[in-house]
C-alpha cells in the first residue's frame, strides 16, 4: 500500500524503538505485499515443494520478530529484509532436504528475470545461493540489488532508496551482476576453452 509508506516507516522506527504495539499495528499494514513477496518466491519452487506461502510467512514473522531492535530506514528496508529472511528460509529449507536425500533435486528457482536469458531456465536455489555469496565477497553492494530486486521485487528507485545511491548506480550493478550471475551459474554447462 504505497499511501501508507510514511505510517509503516513511522511504525518501523517506534517498533525498532521498543514499542511493541507498534508491531501489532504494522502488520496488518504489510501484510499484502509480504504475501506478493511469498507468493512469488513460491511461485519459483518445484511443485512437490511442501512449504506453503502462508508456511513461508508465518516463518518470516516469527524471525522478523527478532528484529525488533534493527534502526529501520523506511519501507523499502524493511521489505528488504524480509526479502533476505524468505530466502534464508528456502536455502535453509533446501539444503535441509539435499542433507535427508542424497542426490535429491533441490528447490529450483526460476532465474529468467535474473539473468535476463529467453526461455524456462532453472538453477537450484543453493546454487543461487552459493553464487550470491560469492557475489558478496566481491561486490556486497551488487549482491544486495541483486536480492532486494529479485527476490525482494523492490524498484530501482526503492532499492537506491535503501542502498543510498543513485538509481542509475542501482541499475548498472543490477546489470552487471546478472551478467556475473550467469556465467558463475553455467560455469558447468559452458564448454571450457581449449
Amino acid at each position: 500500500m504505497e499511501s501508507s509508506a510514511a505510517e509503516v516507516t513511522g511504525l518501523l522506527i517506534a517498533w525498532g524503538q521498543g514499542d511493541a504495539g507498534a508491531f501489532e499495528k504494522l502488520v496488518p499494514l504489510v501484510q499484502d505485499e509480504l504475501h506478493r513477496q511469498a507468493k512469488r518466491y513460491m511461485s519459483r519452487e518445484n511443485p512437490g515443494n511442501l512449504l506453503q506461502t502462508t508456511a513461508l510467512i508465518n516463518e518470516a514473522y516469527l524471525r522478523l520478530i527478532d528484529y525488533k531492535s534493527v534502526p529501520w530506514q523506511s519501507r523499502a528496508h524493511f521489505f528488504g529484509v524480509a526479502a533476505q529472511i524468505m530466502r534464508r528460509i528456502l536455502v535453509d529449507l533446501a539444503r535441509a532436504e539435499n542433507s535427508t536425500k542424497r542426490g535429491g533435486e533441490a528447490l529450483r528457482v526460476s532465474l529468467t528475470e535474473a539473468v535476463g536469458q529467453a526461455g524456462p531456465r532453472s538453477v537450484d536455489l543453493v546454487a543461487l545461493d552459493d553464487a550470491l555469496n560469492a557475489l558478496t565477497e566481491l561486490d556486497a553492494r551488487r549482491s544486495s540489488v541483486v536480492e532486494l530486486r529479485f527476490f525482494g521485487g523492490l524498484n530501482y528507485d526503492e532499492i537506491a532508496e535503501v542502498l543510498k545511491v543513485s538509481e542509475g548506480t542501482v541499475r548498472r550493478d543490477w546489470n552487471l551482476a546478472r551478467a556475473w550471475l550467469f556465467r558463475e551459474l553455467n560455469k558447468e554447462v559452458l564448454p571450457k576453452p581449449q
